[in-house]
């Protein structure tokens, strides 16, 4: 039994209210394919797309999608599903889902599909339900099925942070690619493990000198290794110059 959306009540946010500001370095740059464009159309959209889902921290060459990539330029597949693709990624998932809780995850995809932050824990609750019982692939689909999405980004419009320009305001909101992709969850996780990003941190000398004696007993080994192999080729030189080997 597939479980209803949970109903949440949306509320007075930004992108909700129309605006009337003349556009600015703030605005987010609008990337469509029309029916005639040209091949650095398509160039700057896929780049778009990439920023937009992966964000500029993770534009790897490893994640690049280069299957989606030519059909989206051959034109087999549309903007909404090459965005789809790069969302259901195993790269988008390595990099976002898997270090991430089921509601930090959930209000990343808002944010990259939907262009806007959730309205209150209550969508957090209703999308991660979603992500728990549908799985990654579900939650994709029921954001980019629903109707704000078509509504804003259609099939040809890769998805953008919309008005982040507030009124009476000196500055817009930050762009979502500034804000950290996960939470202090996954951070406590890492410093269990060990790891120190305390911002008073110091290492001693000894610290960054001393090497596993895994590593050392290793490159002893092999150190002694060609030490014999070099003194075995140079006593054989030695022995071929008074003939009594032939090399």
């Amino acid at each position: 039994m597939t479980l209803p959306l949970l109903t949440y009540a949306p509320s007075s946010q930004n992108q909700r209210v129309e605006g009337y500001e003349v556009p600015g370095d703030e605005h987010s740059r609008i990337f469509t394919l029309e029916q005639n464009h040209d091949k650095d159309d398509i160039d700057a959209l896929v780049t778009a797309a990439y920023r937009q889902i992966f964000h500029e921290q993770q534009m790897l060459k490893s994640n690049r999608q280069t299957l989606l990539e030519s059909q989206l330029r051959g034109g087999l597949i549309s903007v909404k599903d090459f965005v789809r693709g790069l969302a259901i990624s195993d790269a988008f998932r390595t990099w976002n889902y898997e270090v991430n809780n089921n509601y930090r995850f959930a209000e990343l995809c808002v944010q990259r599909l939907l262009g806007r932050n959730v309205y209150d824990d209550k969508e957090t609750l209703a999308w991660s339900i979603v992500l728990a019982t549908k799985g990654v692939e579900g939650l994709v689909d029921a954001l980019m099925s629903s109707e704000e999405y078509g509504a804003n980004f259609g099939d040809r419009t890769v998805p953008y942070q919309r008005r982040r320009v507030l009124p009476q305001r000196s500055q817009g909101d930050l762009p979502f690619e500034r804000v950290p992709r996960y939470t202090r969850d996954h951070l406590t996780t890492l410093e269990a493990l060990g790891y120190d990003f305390s911002s008073d941190r110091r290492l001693d000398q000894g610290d960054w000198m001393a090497t596993p004696d895994g590593v050392r007993k290793a490159a002893g080994a092999v150190t002694a290794g060609l030490a014999i192999f070099f003194g075995l080729i140079a006593v054989a030189v030695v022995l071929s110059w008074f003939g009594w080997i032939t090399i």
